[in-house]
């Protein structure tokens, strides 16, 4: 039995994906991120109960934070998205979150600086607010080590492919460092939209694409390059058409990027069949269901879909893309080393 509500929510669904795959579905996988900052804050004493947290949200790490927040007694405020639609506002409130949204914006990098700009606003008001940091500060690796060792449990032993969003770095970059202390054979493939400052995509705009939880318009710390070993940079309408197959092939109706990650894992496997394949499904569809799966009519085949495999930067184009990391291309970023603390 769970002590709270969060604790059950966070554990994933393991299931086989045709045509061999297997996907780590989640309700909202950013709970083992907040849970696991919260609980080690907590018990290094760097914040205690009745505290203030704060962060930047574009609507799920608001959620995921909320949650952490209630379960340990904790108050927490969010600077969010205009993305953050009212079911989410409801029910942050019903939590005891408070949130406020900055005015709508033109492009994301706009969304996001006016965010950190409010964030910075806050702290200098209320000194004693805890910023949790989510885009810079490694505590967020800790939680997910708990899904590494699902992964351990639930996939044989072997080579394993562990494909997913990059995001703010914290979620895959954390799995695959924990499997590889454990001495698995990772191979990391990572999940990104054109115009992604994190990988150096900025230059190739895609405005249809709304996934901004997979990339960023500003660099974020806590991606550590050097964890990833491919890149997929995905267009908004074949990660649409990814998640509709998702859904038709086998019931799991998750967002856009898991739409882009199992676009991504079909074609890894084709390219090396002798090892396991595991993506991530990080959040539900639901907040999709009117930019995307609405026009499901419209999504393409996946039979026919090839990335353009490419070197370097300048040769990324639509709608997919797929590069070795590190690239020959030196001018793209390696990313500051971030030390992942231990589990308190």
């Amino acid at each position: 039995m769970h002590e709270h509500i969060a604790e059950a929510v966070k554990e994933p669904d393991v299931v086989t994906v045709p045509p061999g795959a297997i996907c780590l579905r989640f309700e909202t996988m950013k709970l083992y991120s907040a849970l696991g900052a919260v609980r080690h804050l907590l018990e290094t004493g760097q914040i205690k109960p009745g505290d203030t947290l704060v962060d930047s949200s574009s609507g799920i790490y608001a959620h995921a934070l909320a949650l952490a927040c209630h379960r340990y007694g904790l108050h927490c405020h969010i600077v969010g998205s205009t993305t953050v639609d009212r079911t989410l506002r409801v029910q942050l409130e019903i939590l005891g979150a408070t949130l406020e949204q900055v005015r709508p914006s033109k492009n994301l990098r706009l969304d996001q600086n006016l965010r950190v700009e409010r964030i910075g606003e806050l702290l200098r008001e209320h000194p004693h607010y805890h910023w949790m940091r989510q885009y810079h500060d490694s505590i967020h690796y800790i939680g997910y080590r708990d899904v590494a060792d699902v992964i351990r449990k639930e996939v044989p032993e072997g080579p394993l492919s562990l494909v997913g969003g990059v995001g703010t770095g914290a979620s895959t970059g954390a799995i695959a460092t924990y499997l590889r202390e454990a001495g698995r054979d990772v191979t990391l493939v990572g999940v990104q939209p054109f115009g992604s400052v994190t990988f150096g995509a900025e230059h190739v705009l895609d405005p249809d694409m709304i996934i901004a939880g997979i990339g960023s318009s500003i660099p974020f710390q806590n991606v550590r390059h050097d964890l990833y070993d491919r890149i997929h940079w995905v267009n908004f309408d074949y990660a649409m058409s990814g998640a509709v197959e998702l859904l038709r092939a086998s019931g799991i109706f998750a967002g856009l990027s898991a739409g882009a990650a199992y676009l991504a894992t079909l074609w890894e496997r084709r390219r090396e069949p002798g090892r396991a394949y595991v993506f991530l499904a990080a959040d539900t569809g639901h907040r999709y269901v009117d930019s995307a799966y609405s026009h499901h009519a419209d999504a393409a085949g996946l039979g026919s879909m090839r990335p353009h495999e490419v070197t370097a930067r300048d040769e990324l184009r639509h709608p997919w893309s797929a590069m070795d990391w590190p690239p020959t291309d030196s001018a793209l970023p390696r990313g500051a080393p971030v030390l992942v603390p231990e589990r308190a």
